[in-house]
């Protein structure tokens, strides 16, 4: 009896609105049929024919503590990884939506990494493959450095974030 891999992430929301447009509008994830739950929230698909949804937000109801909000904290997770092509059109888009991010090279191979936040304080990374980028070796500024376990994740730059999204990316 094996794991045969990861199905899905699920990801709890106070602004669902936002949380949507950034996997979509920001990092090109498509919108998912998603089953009437009873209560607010998205699937969210990779863009392939055969889009899998792998990461399932939900709003309200059962996504609210027993204080009526999100908890902030992820407990020991860290990141959620993703693979992905194009660094530097991924480094445009969060300029542009003006969000922080930061940048990694793994030494020794041929993979490059970059970590962003949703708005929930979920942090991603997304792993691109040096040999497909064809591109050369991009150079890190000092600030941009990513740093295990030092987060950089500022809520007020997530204010309004699907309304920016929408203006940059219309």
């Amino acid at each position: 009896m094996p794991i045969t891999g990861l199905l899905h992430v699920a990801i709890k929301t106070e602004d669902l609105a936002s949380t949507v447009a950034f996997y979509t509008r920001l990092l090109g994830l498509r919108i998912a049929h998603r089953p009437d739950f009873g209560y607010p929230g998205a699937w969210i698909a990779v863009p392939t024919p055969v889009g899998e949804a792998v990461i399932h937000i939900y709003a309200g109801g059962p996504a609210l503590g027993s204080e009526g909000k999100v908890a902030p904290e992820t407990g020991s997770i860290d990141h959620v990884s993703v693979t992905a092509f194009g660094w530097t059109s991924f480094r445009e888009r969060f300029a542009r939506a003006a969000l922080p991010w930061r940048e990694f090279l793994i030494p020794g191979t041929t993979y490059w990494q970059q970590f962003v936040y949703d708005p929930n304080g979920v942090q991603l990374e997304l792993t691109f493959d040096a040999d497909a980028e064809g591109i050369a070796r991009p150079e890190i500024a000092e600030p941009m450095r990513y740093r295990a376990g030092t987060s950089f994740f500022d809520p007020a730059s997530y204010r309004n974030l699907h309304e920016r999204l929408d203006r940059c990316f219309a």
